[in-house]
């Protein structure tokens, strides 16, 4: 996915000699890739998590990880409406000329998906490391995959588009 966004190079001119409408095309391709191998993983998550709550143990459940596990499942269904949203406008869109707003839309879609699977997944280790090892281990284990998947979902790849600027 290109994180610039559609609008980095408006003249059309980042060095591959293509128009505006190869490059949107050339993004919306490239989105459309990243969102499926997403799109399996969150609905993968999300179909766990539903059917979690019919589990013999869930009862076991206090409190504090009833919460945890239905802020996983807001985040989880929230990235799978996010990563998923695309397509539908795409559908909806089709042949009105609207891919600069399509490829726009889809992109801050994506980062917003992709934020909200990352809380999920520190979520699902939490509720797991909470029923296997303790509630010390679940809040160990859910802070360190928050922070893992935000150094690479986020932080790497925004300091290498940072360090791109300076070659």
């Amino acid at each position: 996915m290109d994180t610039e966004g559609p609008d980095a190079h408006p003249q059309g001119d980042d060095g591959r000699g293509e128009t505006e409408t190869q490059r949107l095309d050339r993004n919306w391709s490239s989105l459309l890739q990243e969102l499926r191998v997403a799109q399996t993983g969150v609905q993968l998550l999300t179909g766990f998590l539903l059917i979690l709550s019919f589990s013999d143990r869930f009862d076991d459940l206090d409190t504090a990880m009833r919460v945890v596990y239905l802020t996983t499942v807001v985040c989880s269904i929230g990235a799978t409406i996010l990563l998923i949203a695309p397509v539908s406008m795409h559908r909806l869109l089709f042949r009105r000329r609207r891919m600069r707003s399509l490829v726009a839309t889809a992109h801050s879609y994506a980062l917003v998906g992709m934020l909200l699977l990352g809380v999920a997944l520190a979520g699902v280790a939490t509720i797991i490391f909470d029923t296997v090892a303790g509630r010390t281990a679940a809040w160990i284990a859910g802070g360190v995959s928050l922070v893992t998947l935000s150094m690479f979902w986020f932080v790497l790849p925004l300091r290498q588009r940072r360090m791109r600027g300076t070659n």
